[in-house]
C-alpha cells in the first residue's frame, strides 16, 4: 500500500514513515533498510562523530538509491559548518532538532534543502514556521531520547499543534503500528516517526541486551530525567536510571560509557533512551516486516473505522 500525500510528495517515499535520527543507532545498516522498504531513513549526527557520519552517508548510497535524510541535533553538534558538511555530501532532506530552528533553516533552505524541525510544544511549532520550515516533527513526550522538561503527551501536543499550522506534521511519540499510525493522521499528521520501535529493529546495531529489554518491558518501564533541568530525557528503567530519576539535575556524565552499552550490551554502563510505547512491542523483527505490517494495518484500521461509522 502506498500513500499520496504532502508527506510522501515532498519526501519522494511511498510509505509516510520515518525512523528517528538516535545517535550511534541511525547510521546505514538502519536508515538504509527504512528506506529500501518505503520509508524514510535518517542518518544521526548526535553522537558527534562527523568523521563518521560523512562515512555513513557514503554507505547510505551504496546500500540504496532511495531517498534518506540527516538531522541535526543542534545541542549536540557544534560545528560552525555543519550547513555546509550536509550540503557538501549531496543530502536533500534535513531534520533540525534541540535548538532555535532560526539557527539553520534559512541557509539550509537557501542551499535547496526540504527542512523540517523537531518540535515538543506549540510555541515552538510556531516559531519553527515563522522561520520557514517545509513542515514539522511533532513529538509527544511518552518518546524516548530527549525532551522538553515540560513534556506534553501525543494525543494532545499533535492536534494542538495541526489546528495552528499549515505546513505537513509528522507525529512522534507512541507510533509502533497501523492502530498508533491511524490515531496520529486522525490528529492532523500526514506521516509518523518511529524510534523505540526501530531500536529493536533486526537491522538496528544496539545489542541484543537492549533490544531485549525494550521487547520485555512494560509501558511503565521508563523513567523521565531531568524535569528541573536540561535536557529533560526519557530512558529505559534500569538500576541507574531509577538511580537518577529524583534528582533535580543529571549530569551529561552519567551517560557514562556510552558504547559498552550500545554495543556490549551492558544496560548498567549509560543511560538507555527509549519510550513508553516499549510496551507495546513483543518482537524483533526486521524493518520490512515491521512498515509492510504498519501500512497494513493502517489501511485495515481506516477502513473498520469507515464502516462502523462512516456515512
Amino acid at each position: 500500500m502506498a500513500i499520496s500525500n504532502r508527506i510522501t510528495e515532498l519526501l519522494g517515499i511511498e510509505k509516510p514513515i520515518l525512523q528517528a535520527p538516535m545517535g550511534w543507532i541511525a547510521r546505514s545498516a538502519l536508515a538504509s533498510a527504512v528506506s529500501n522498504a518505503g520509508g524514510l531513513g535518517i542518518i544521526e549526527t548526535s553522537s558527534g562523530e562527523l568523521d563518521n557520519v560523512k562515512r555513513e552517508i557514503e554507505l547510505m548510497r551504496e546500500l540504496t538509491d532511495k531517498p534518506f535524510g540527516v538531522n541535526i541535533a543542534q545541542a549536540f553538534v557544534r560545528d560552525p559548518n555543519i550547513v555546509e558538511f550536509v550540503v557538501a555530501n549531496n543530502v536533500k532532506f534535513v531534520t533540525t532538532s534541540a535548538g532555535d530552528p532560526t539557527k539553520y533553516t534559512s541557509a539550509l533552505k537557501e542551499a535547496g534543502l526540504t527542512v523540517f524541525h523537531v518540535v515538543p510544544t506549540l510555541s515552538a511549532a510556531l516559531k519553527a514556521v515563522d522561520a520557514g520550515v517545509d513542515g514539522l516533527v511533532v513529538e509527544g513526550g511518552e518518546g524516548g531520547g530527549f525532551k522538553n522538561p515540560r513534556d506534553v503527551s501525543t494525543m494532545v501536543l499533535l492536534p494542538l499543534v495541526c489546528s495552528h499550522v499549515d505546513v505537513p506534521v509528522i507525529a512522534a511519540g507512541g507510533i509502533t503500528d497501523g492502530a498508533s499510525m491511524a490515531a496520529a493522521f486522525a490528529l492532523g499528521a500526514e506521516g509518523v516517526q518511529m524510534g523505540t520501535r526501530m531500536v529493536a529493529a533486526a537491522e538496528s546495531p544496539v545489542h541484543q541486551n537492549w533490544k531485549n529489554a525494550i521487547v520485555e518491558g512494560a509501558e511503565t518501564d521508563t523513567v523521565f530525567l531531568n524535569r528541573f533541568s536540561r535536557p529533560a530525557l526519557r530512558a529505559l528503567r534500569t538500576e541507574r536510571t531509577t538511580r537518577l530519576e529524583h534528582e533535580d539535575s543529571v549530569s551529561m556524565m552519567e551517560f557514562g560509557a556510552v558504547k559498552d552499552l550500545y554495543f556490549g550490551g551492558d544496560l548498567e554502563a549509560s543511560i538507555a533512551l527509549g519510550g513508553q510505547v516499549m510496551g507495546r512491542i513483543t518482537a524483533v523483527e526486521p524493518v520490512a516486516t515491521i512498515l509492510d505490517r504498519t501500512m497494513r494495518e493502517f489501511d485495515d484500521v481506516m477502513r473498520s473505522l469507515h464502516t462502523k461509522y462512516g456515512a
